[in-house]
């Protein structure tokens, strides 16, 4: 599911844990249901992610994200109204929007390639942990969810305190005796060899060129025709991704399987078995799938994907109208099935392809404040989505599934016309892809997106 990335999927956790028969909460807060709170406030998060870290570096950042996020799922645990609960979700969302900005993407080798689905294997904790609540009959049924959020930002801060500050930013400030520490920690070796000499020379020349190109005006990404082309790529790779209307079926699942005739605690164990098959979808495409096939043919199969997977269950959802299908009917498994394809598609597609071409596609002098664009964009999105969505559902119905498969359609066409194939190609490549040759531009390897993913993750955090 979208997010991303961090993606921590508080969010999501946050409207799968609490189905209709989540009874408590719903009483205590009288069925609160500003959902975009918490996207508006990742909104501004990832806006202020860039410079934050351009300033104080990505491990300092990052624990600021951390704590912010452990206060804010601490005040929604502890809130004694629905006021206290909308502010501690927003404080949550500022963290999880900036975070969204600085973590991604991963940086796993290989072996590890089974983390880079984390924040799925999150959700699919989450909707246990919903499971298992419904049986407690006080207040706890919702407290206890909200506070479990909690420990994962805890973990993050603490451990956090472990890791060394990048080398490349301490480079940048100045700071070359413990840059060339954190490089022989790295290596595992107390002496300084040719190998690691060579390393921080290369890092020096790449932020000398760096900061001889870099821009802090917003206007270079406009400013000529490859980079306006190279911008809405980014931006709308986001875009796009959100308006599949992935969210639609994360946030609002449990009214979409209510309308199938479903309900009580068979909801929250639907919602759990889709948590299992999202980690194993966003697995497969991840470890097997995505450095063959690319970026472009993805995103365009995938959007084909999800608009025939949408339109049918819109079919699926037309039976029930008139109250003719029963709980467990053979259309009501019918639609639960192609809500699971659908989720597929979205696995194979803008789920992890949006994030990693958002990465690639920026130039250096550029790379900081189109990456924050881009993410800024997926939370505005997000926001006027979750805003929609609910008005829509409670108004067409079945029918708002259409709207999705158009803008899919839309998506599908956006996909082919603009965005250009960037898998394997340097950073020299990708500027003469786009006609926009930049000067001296550091040459980067051939590589893989886990391997390009790992490098700009050395690069940058």
């Amino acid at each position: 599911m979208e997010e991303p990335h961090p993606k921590l999927r508080f969010i999501n956790y946050f409207v799968a844990v609490f189905a209709e028969n989540i009874t408590h909460f719903h009483d205590f807060f009288k069925q609160p249901s500003d959902t975009a709170i918490f996207a508006g406030g990742a909104f501004f998060g990832a806006i202020l992610a860039g410079t934050l870290a351009d300033r104080f570096g990505r491990k300092r950042t990052i624990q600021v994200g951390a704590a912010i996020a452990a206060v804010g799922c601490a005040i929604q645990a502890g809130a004694i109204n629905s006021r206290m609960l909308i502010a501690g979700r927003f404080i949550a969302g500022l963290a999880i929007g900036e975070l969204s900005m600085i973590v991604p993407p991963s940086a796993c080798p290989r072996p590890l390639d089974w983390l880079d689905p984390t924040d799925d294997w999150l959700w699919f904790v989450a909707n246990w942990v919903g499971y298992g609540c419904q049986y407690l009959d006080s207040n706890a049924q919702w407290q206890l969810p909200l506070a479990l959020q909690v420990v994962p930002a805890v973990v993050l801060l603490g451990g956090m305190f472990y890791l060394p500050f990048s080398p490349r930013w301490l480079v940048s400030q100045g700071r070359a005796d413990g840059a060339m520490a954190v490089l022989k920690r790295l290596h595992g070796v107390t002496e300084e060899t040719l190998y690691i000499r060579a390393e921080y020379d290369k890092m020096v020349a790449h932020i000398e060129y760096e900061q001889s190109v870099a821009s802090s005006s917003f206007k270079n990404l406009f400013n000529t025709r490859p980079a306006m082309h190279r911008t809405l790529c980014g931006v709308l790779v986001q875009v796009c991704g959100q308006w599949s209307g992935v969210n639609v079926a994360s946030y609002f699942g449990p009214s979409i399987y209510a309308s199938l005739g479903y309900s009580g605690n068979t909801i929250l164990l639907i919602s759990g078995i889709s948590g299992v098959w999202n980690v194993t979808t966003n697995w497969v495409f991840i470890t097997f799938i995505i450095d063959r096939l690319g970026r472009r043919k993805p995103l365009i199969c995938g959007a084909l994907a999800m608009a025939i997977f949408l339109a049918i269950e819109a079919g699926i959802g037309s039976m029930f109208g008139g109250g003719k299908q029963g709980v467990g009917s053979s259309a009501g498994v019918a639609g639960i099935a192609f809500i699971f394809l659908f989720n597929a598609a979205f696995a194979f597609s803008y789920g992890p392809v949006s994030w990693v071409y958002q990465s690639e596609v920026f130039p250096m002098n550029t790379r900081a404040m189109g990456t924050s664009l881009s993410t800024a964009s997926n939370w505005a999105m997000n926001v006027m989505i979750s805003q929609i969505s609910p008005i829509g559902l409670n108004r067409l119905g079945w029918r708002f599934f259409l709207v999705f498969v158009a803008t899919n359609l839309v998506n599908a066409a956006i996909a082919f016309l603009l965005f250009k194939e960037t898998k394997g190609l340097t950073l020299e490549q990708i500027d003469e892809l786009f006609g926009m040759e930049e000067p001296g531009a550091v040459h980067a390897l051939d590589c893989s997106a886990e391997t390009k993913a790992a490098v700009d993750h050395k690069d940058s955090v």
